[in-house]
């Protein structure tokens, strides 16, 4: 579908009404109109669409044309949990836009400074004589796509910081659309960071381009969620199944299970399921521990997903001391960070790991020991589940 052959849409708000009347989620008032919000935005960009018989970026790039009054983008910034990736995931797959991109803030900012690097080494090369590498990063990005949706605008890296202001300024001259979750408002992006005025311009920059929705939802509905799911199911049998999959049901709401991705010194880290607008993820024993992963790639994951189910933790023994080693530093992670974990496993925390050499075994103690504490309330409660459920074992039910 193009932009000169648009038709009617199901609006945000409508694919919002109909999760409610699903059950899927409870009718909130703050996430009702910016979900109309959405709406009212999707109109502005297909009635500027609907003015011009041009190609794809049309009067965006003509000097020639005559000048048109902003599109405003959102900046929608809230708690989280508030419903805020949701609602955008909603209006990114409604914008009638051919040219669309939906990115986690930082990935985007990691393959900005691809580009920019490999414009540099063009230059070295000899193969462009164009010095600054922002407006050709700048052009192609807008080529790629006049509406950029971003999850989780945030912006602690000085090396972000010092180009957001020039970039952003040639994307938004050439007619680029931004919308952003976040959870800080404007202001208080890169606070504290180091040489922080440098940083201001694109602040103000920002806030002459969208317009800043605070989203007060009245509750976290990803914590009504994930009200009394359990915590950890043994052994691993049929029951153990359905009951993970009623629990995954639970924390994602219900919605599209996607398969994304983090980036983490120059590598994928691959994550096959996972629901962002409830920031819960889901992998195989396998998938995390058989692979050579280390605390790198699981604190990059829990940065974006603060729920994580564990599918079919097995008993371990001295051979596979290397998957036992990396569980332990994922289970340490998951603690020293208060992440929610949902896990089904072979064998109750203290039966998990049945080798009695080896330093696995002195390490182990503690991370059983973590496992009992991670389902206790005041873990939960620390975490921000609301009413925890202790460990269940399938086979004494």
């Amino acid at each position: 579908m193009s932009h000169d052959n648009l038709k009617v849409f199901p609006s945000v708000r409508e694919r919002y009404d109909s999760l409610v009347q699903a059950g899927d989620i409870d009718a909130d008032p703050a996430q009702q109109s910016l979900a109309d919000r959405f709406d009212r935005l999707i109109r502005d960009l297909a009635t500027s669409r609907l003015a011009t018989k041009s190609s794809a970026l049309g009067w965006l790039f003509s000097r020639r044309a005559p000048r048109r009054e902003i599109i405003k983008g959102l900046y929608v910034h809230g708690e989280v949990g508030r419903g805020k990736t949701m609602l955008m995931d909603m209006f990114h797959q409604l914008v009638p836009a051919k040219r669309k991109r939906r990115a986690h803030f930082l990935d985007f900012m990691a393959d900005v400074h691809e580009r920019i690097n490999a414009h540099r080494q063009a230059l070295k090369n000899g193969d462009t004589k164009q010095d600054d590498p922002i407006p050709p990063v700048a052009d192609a990005l807008a080529e790629q796509a006049w509406v950029l949706c971003f999850d989780e605008f945030t912006v602690t890296d000085i090396a972000d910081a010092m180009i957001l202001s020039r970039l952003f300024k040639a994307l938004f001259e050439r007619g680029v659309i931004l919308v952003a979750t976040s959870n800080v408002q404007p202001d208080d992006l890169y606070r504290d960071g180091l040489n922080r005025k440098l940083f201001l311009p694109f602040v103000d920059l920002l806030k002459t381009h969208v317009d800043v929705v605070n989203l007060d939802a009245r509750t976290d509905y990803r914590l009504e969620k994930l009200n009394r799911l359990p915590v950890f199911l043994s052994p691993l049998n049929e029951e153990t199944v359905r009951l993970m999959g009623e629990a995954w049901c639970a924390a994602t709401g219900g919605a599209a299970v996607v398969q994304d991705s983090v980036k983490v010194k120059g590598r994928t880290v691959l994550i096959p399921q996972a629901a962002p607008h409830t920031a819960a993820a889901r992998f195989t024993f396998a998938e995390l521990c058989s692979q050579p992963l280390g605390a790198a790639d699981y604190t990059a994951i829990i940065e974006r997903y603060r729920t994580i189910f564990i599918d079919a933790v097995p008993i371990l023994d001295y051979p596979r001391r290397n998957e036992a080693k990396r569980f332990i530093i994922l289970i340490d992670i998951l603690y020293d960070n208060n992440v929610h974990l949902v896990m089904s496993a072979a064998a109750s925390a203290d039966r998990l790991y049945v080798a009695k050499s080896g330093t696995e075994a002195f390490e182990f103690e503690r991370t059983a020991s973590r496992l009992f504490e991670m389902q206790s309330a005041e873990y939960l409660a620390a975490a921000g589940r609301l009413e925890p459920v202790a460990e269940t074992r399938i086979g004494s039910l």
